[in-house]
């Protein structure tokens, strides 16, 4: 096997996440803002040239067939590639958070192994391979902070003026996990939230909007309002990020978290500009 190198995948936050509609089909409607964050994944790709695909769990243990596999496998499928690969995962992002770590990893092998194969396809067709996968992936696989609508396939990357300023975060999971369809499928949740307008979140950043999703959430976690009052009294608004239990809040200077209950991940994080894998594909 010839190695290859190790790669990131970075996590995401919702800035904020507003539910204006639902399809007949059951599909909900939504604004959002993606910022991409430098808490990463990282992913070891090696060639295989027996065609064959193996995984090796660096630290996490992962299902057997996780969005990686997953990833891998829907490239070979598309491409009639006859390359192999081992890929090594080291999981630092938690899981069940709205972080978006399944997707990313997903969206970093597609690239990766793009490159490794020397399959040379361009940003469009792995955004098709990526959509089956997730509806998160593509957003990674484009690279850039972005507005995000519809079900989450329109997404628009930012401009130099709409972009969030950098910043230091600190990200709060507890211990509990959420499932998207417990969230999504309640009869209380709001989905009437008006339209917003990418100006009008330029004008706020990260003091604009809500997680629309974040009361049906405290009611079926409460640790995430409990995680969202420490860090209310320390001094900092928080908000839940995407459907997950994850919690997130502008950080200021000499925050003291050892108070923190023990089961609890806690990362202080900023946010990127772009996605450090996005000038390995073509457009």
């Amino acid at each position: 096997m010839q190695a290859l190198y190790d790669v990131p995948a970075p996590a995401k936050l919702n800035l904020f996440l507003h539910i204006t509609g639902r399809r007949e089909d059951g599909y909900h409607l939504l604004q959002s803002v993606f910022m991409l964050l430098d808490w990463c994944d990282t992913l070891h790709f090696e060639m295989r040239s027996d065609g064959r695909l193996s995984r090796e769990d660096l630290d996490t243990e992962l299902p057997a067939m996780d969005l990686t596999l997953r990833a891998a496998h829907a490239l070979q499928e598309a491409t009639g590639c006859r390359a192999g690969a081992h890929i090594g995962v080291q999981k630092n992002i938690p899981a069940q958070a709205g972080m978006g770590g399944g997707s990313s990893d997903a969206a970093t092998t597609l690239i990766a192994l793009n490159r490794l194969w020397k399959l040379n396809l361009p940003r469009p067709a792995l955004e098709r391979i990526g959509l089956a996968l997730g509806a998160d992936v593509p957003f990674f696989l484009r690279g850039h902070n972005a507005w995000v609508e519809g079900i989450g396939e329109t997404i628009r990357p930012l401009e130099p003026g709409q972009q969030p300023p950098s910043t230091q975060f600190v990200v709060v999971k507890p211990q509990a996990g959420l499932e998207t369809k417990a969230i999504f499928s309640s009869p209380v949740l709001k989905r009437d939230s008006s339209h917003a307008t990418i100006l009008g979140f330029a004008a706020a950043h990260y003091d604009f909007g809500r997680n629309d999703l974040q009361p049906v959430a405290e009611s079926l976690c409460p640790d995430v309002k409990k995680a969202i009052n420490w860090l209310k009294f320390k001094g900092m608004h928080a908000r839940m990020t995407g459907s997950g239990s994850a919690v997130f809040a502008q950080m200021p200077r000499d925050v003291n978290f050892q108070d923190a209950p023990s089961e609890w991940k806690i990362k202080t994080c900023g946010n990127l500009m772009i996605h450090p894998l996005a000038g390995w594909v073509s457009e």
